[in-house]
């Protein structure tokens, strides 16, 4: 009988610190309360800020296991994609949908220089300096529903291709070979 009510506790303990711990991350970074800023737990997750179980993220969701094992599914902007790109020289690995938890790159905390244009011929950013995380990635979150033409350089070597930002689309682009 003790055994059950000291069992009973701990669930309730446990179900508790997790209510406060998601209702913290759901309030951090953001002006709405009980809202989340997604942008910024998909950043924190990324950078091992915030830990998870499994984060992964497709075209419309954010889907994350706690170290509790409760998943939450947070959906994403009507108006921006995410998308993760792990330009690589020598090693990398198949992927359509980006785990922020499990997903590895190459190339951990390399600079590179970014250039994306939309298929209209916008400049979406030019040659734009950008780091990639330790996990090996850069994120990008773009306007939906449109295609796009990527360009990366690092040290010397470049790899281009194309991808978009449809319903569906694939979130993790590991493609690049640098050349």
């Amino acid at each position: 009988m003790k055994k059950g009510i000291l069992v009973a506790s701990g669930l309730v303990v446990a179900a508790l610190g997790t209510y406060l711990i998601a209702g913290n991350i759901q309030r951090e970074g953001t002006d709405n309360p009980g809202k989340t800023n997604i942008k910024q737990l998909v950043h924190d997750i990324s950078a091992g800020k915030a830990t998870a179980q499994s984060a992964s993220i497709n075209s419309s969701q954010l889907i994350v296991t706690g170290d509790d094992t409760q998943t939450v599914n947070y959906d994403l902007s009507d108006n921006e994609f995410f998308v993760s790109i792990a330009p690589y020289v020598e090693q990398t690995h198949p992927c359509a949908t980006h785990s922020l938890t499990g997903c590895q790159g190459e190339i951990k905390n390399g600079a590179f220089n970014v250039t994306v244009h939309d298929s209209e011929g916008n400049v979406i950013m030019e040659n734009t300096a950008m780091k990639s995380q330790s996990n090996g990635f850069i994120d990008l979150w773009l306007p939906r529903d449109k295609t796009y033409r990527i360009s990366v350089n690092h040290e010397g070597k470049a790899a281009e291709t194309e991808f978009s930002t449809y319903e569906k689309n694939d979130t993790c682009i590991t493609t690049m070979q640098l050349g």
